[in-house]
């Protein structure tokens, strides 16, 4: 694990790493940590995860620690495409599904119905679980045009009374699934997706953020050294007491 830098920029710590094999060991190192401090100190905590490329390393290494004690851990994610079909391996919760929920016993997996007959209803079903379920954890990424989760610049809210909506990604969102690999062309990208809110992500007691890779340069740039407003929506990050931005050093280029 070999890092390159780290400082820290209002209240946010960032770790830069020489690869992104090396950002997801350390981040899921760090990560397991506090999860069983955690669960020390109370009966089962609850966490939300993110689903893209970019966490890939991150959740290899955290599934594998036997010392966590899956059994007394609620997942929850936090972003769903509208209209996708069940099966896609698109799907976030697919892609969970494959790359940890279906390789630790969770105590519960509660996923988000992107096909609900009801979409606003689906929204305060699982806002209402959410509510439920203070958010100990939040294991996430940023996008291209600093969103997190599905709050792309144009509709991020940091002041949202919403939980979960449902969105409309724009065109730089839906293009970085095609260079994530995840589409063959930006017209396969749905246009719509269940998303939860800044205020909601915001709300975990401890957030790691991990954004590998050189397209996430920007991104990070900004996260870092730009205002912190909606236009670069994960800078409200700076405003976390518990939160750290792991990048490789790709996507850390423009910061060191």
């Amino acid at each position: 694990m070999a890092i390159i830098k780290e400082f820290s920029k209002d209240k946010l710590k960032v770790k830069i790493f020489d690869t992104r094999d090396s950002m997801g060991a350390c981040a899921a190192s760090e990560c397991a940590a506090k999860m069983k401090e955690l669960l020390n100190q109370k009966s089962e905590i609850n966490m939300i995860f993110a689903a893209a490329p970019s966490q890939n390393e991150f959740l290899k290494s955290l599934y594998t620690d036997p010392e966590i004690d899956f059994t007394r851990i609620n997942a929850f994610h936090m972003d769903e495409y509208v209209g996708l079909e069940k099966d896609a391996p698109q799907g976030f919760g697919n892609f969970l599904r494959d790359r940890i929920f279906s390789k630790a016993p969770f105590k519960s997996v509660t996923y988000l119905n992107g096909l609900a007959e009801d979409i606003d209803a689906e929204c305060e079903r699982y806002s209402a679980l959410l509510r439920e379920h203070p958010i100990d954890i939040v294991c996430m990424g940023i996008g291209e045009n600093g969103h997190i989760a599905f709050n792309d610049p144009p509709v991020a809210d940091f002041n949202d009374k919403k939980l979960v909506k449902v969105v409309e990604l724009d065109d730089i969102c839906r293009q970085q699934q095609v260079n994530d690999g995840c589409f063959a062309k930006f017209d396969d990208v749905p246009t719509h997706a269940l998303s939860l809110t800044v205020p909601m992500l915001f709300s975990g007691d401890y957030l790691f953020c991990m954004v590998p890779a050189a397209t996430k340069a920007n991104a990070v740039y900004d996260t870092i050294n730009g205002d912190i407003s909606e236009k670069c929506p994960a800078s409200i990050l700076r405003k976390h007491d518990n939160a750290v931005l792991y990048v490789d050093s790709d996507s850390g280029a423009k910061i060191m």
